[in-house]
């Protein structure tokens, strides 16, 4: 019982909301192809604007980041978690992808949350800038 505790804690505290999420494979082919790009040290973003949705969240890592899964998991973890802080403050009506860079493994949680931030404040989709 403990380990469906934890699991249910991990999802609940770890994921994005489910209306958040972008999952689905066309999504992400439409997004790369017609979004506009912005590149950071660990990250990349793609943005692709859909006024009557709400903001929508994808996060792509490949193998050539690490070949251990273990380490692409907690790399999507700590973005999770950095989407997850920044998601308030994203205005709504768009469809973000966020490309994990070769970088990004030496990177801890403070430092993908201050680059996602400078990234949509770049891309002129944060509150207030």
């Amino acid at each position: 019982m403990r380990g469906l505790a934890v699991y249910l804690t991990l999802i609940f505290f770890v994921g994005l909301p489910k209306e958040h999420r972008l999952k689905h494979w066309r999504d992400f082919k439409t997004i790369y192809s017609q979004g506009k790009r912005f590149r950071g040290d660990a990250l990349a973003i793609i943005l692709l604007p859909q006024p009557a949705a709400p903001t929508k969240i994808g996060i792509s890592i490949s193998r050539k980041v690490s070949k251990k899964a273990v380490v692409r998991n907690l790399i999507k973890r700590r973005i999770r978690h950095a989407c997850r802080t920044l998601l308030p403050q994203i205005q709504p009506g768009w469809h973000i992808v966020i490309a994990v860079r070769y970088n990004a493994r030496e990177c801890e949680y403070e430092h993908f949350l201050q680059e996602l931030k400078r990234l949509l404040i770049q891309a002129e989709v944060f509150h207030g800038h």
